[in-house]
């Protein structure tokens, strides 16, 4: 399996000003080719540190890639780093900068893009230049001792679009015959879950990640395209029933492929979640085509005046109930007009539970219409942790309940 090394660089990402996600979404395509990530680095903006980084993995990975560190200002040193590894000097490219600065033709920008030229046209002159479609600095490319080294920009944008123009095609040209392939199942703890499929997890031939989260687990399987296909029906024949559809890694894109496939439409009704549900589901392109609209109904008076809840059943069982998720579930059917329902009430913290509901206390309910009647059914759980972890599962276990009501339809 070929090899590569990602490095971040950056001061902002070693303190924790600013989160890392360049290396993480390059680590994916590099994993969507077959290739092995042996280490995603981090490192600060200092010459000494970039240019070790260089030597220590120069001629031991295949590919090299690193983010950051070509902007305009004091504190980005990537091309000198380079330029100290390779023992060169550094010139301007002007060729490649003017087809930067002619993207700004007739604009305000491009006198600031051409006062950059000076730095942001810097390179080492051991080096090939990349041009950047996205911005103003350009990248830097050279080949040592068999290690193809790429330097980007690390504004993601500016990331994605050159890896998409630099990488992308270097990376697919020989693919070969492996391949990668995924499914997630649902509602089995990890543990168990690789008990079920003893044969897939130990096959040496294929490299199998067990990527578990809150009430999921995703088994991602790479290897020869015959083996990994036999087995994905492994894992699909043992799961029957708790496994995502083909082609869904997550719970929204499940529901929203369910409900294309069935002619089914679902609209929600949350409380304690706030609008998470929604979000959810919304971040699935195509959406619309399933999800109506969402009912963010925090306080009782607005569950009783947008969802009909009726002042006497929160009075007798209170906000927080199997009753009140019910009648929530069933407002947002008549609302919405959709074929199915959900609905989400509960207490996230930190304050407001009670002896009989403690914090972490959630109602969930569906409802749905059997003909011309209305039916609905409520479940609740105590979830632990913090505000954002109880909401954050209570979204899950949401989209669960409606994910299997939507198959039982």
């Amino acid at each position: 399996m070929k090899t590569a090394v990602l490095v971040a660089i950056g001061d902002e990402l070693l303190s924790g000003i600013r989160r890392e996600g360049n290396c993480a979404s390059l680590a994916w395509l590099l994993h969507d080719a077959g290739w092995k990530v042996l280490r995603v680095e981090v490192v600060p903006d200092d010459v000494p540190s970039i240019a070790d980084t260089l030597g220590r993995w120069v001629g031991k990975a295949e590919l090299l890639v690193f983010s950051g560190g070509l902007g305009p200002t004091h504190d980005d040193k990537t091309r000198y780093a380079v330029a100290e590894y390779l023992k060169c000097g550094l010139t301007v490219n002007d060729a490649l900068y003017d087809r930067v600065v002619s993207r700004f033709e007739g604009t305000s920008l491009k006198e600031v893009v051409e006062r950059s030229r000076p730095v942001q046209g810097l390179l080492p002159a051991e080096t090939q230049g990349v041009y950047n479609p996205a911005g103003s600095a350009l990248g830097i490319h050279f080949e040592k001792l068999g290690t193809r080294v790429w330097c980007f920009p690390g504004v993601p944008f500016e990331f994605e679009a050159m890896v998409q123009q630099e990488v992308a095609p270097f990376l697919f040209r020989e693919k070969g015959g492996r391949v990668w392939k995924s499914a997630a199942v649902v509602g089995v703890p990890e543990s168990l879950a690789v008990t079920q499929v003893p044969e897939v997890v130990t096959d040496e031939r294929l490299h199998v990640s067990v990527l578990p989260s809150f009430g999921l687990v995703e088994f991602v399987i790479r290897g020869e395209a015959p083996r990994v296909e036999s087995a994905l029906r492994t894992v699909r024949e043992r799961f029957a029933g708790s496994v995502l559809p083909e082609g869904c890694a997550t719970l929204p894109e499940a529901i929203l492929a369910t409900g294309r496939e069935k002619g089914l439409t679902l609209s929600c009704a949350e409380s304690c979640t706030g609008g998470l549900l929604g979000a959810a589901l919304t971040g699935v392109p195509g959406s619309s085509a399933v999800f109506a609209g969402s009912a963010v109904t925090y306080s009782n008076k607005a569950k009783k005046r947008v969802l009909d809840v009726e002042s006497a059943l929160l009075d007798r069982h209170g906000a927080v109930s199997g009753e009140c998720a019910e009648s929530m579930a069933r407002g947002a059917l008549r609302h919405y007009g959709t074929s199915l329902a959900l609905a989400v009430t509960g207490i996230a913290g930190p304050d407001g539970g009670t002896e009989e509901k403690p914090v972490g206390t959630v109602w969930f309910a569906t409802a749905s219409w059997t003909g011309s009647e209305m039916e609905s059914s409520s479940f609740a759980r105590r979830l632990t942790g913090g505000r954002d972890l109880v909401r954050e599962r209570a979204v899950r276990i949401a989209l669960t309940a409606v994910w299997r009501r939507m198959c039982e339809l």
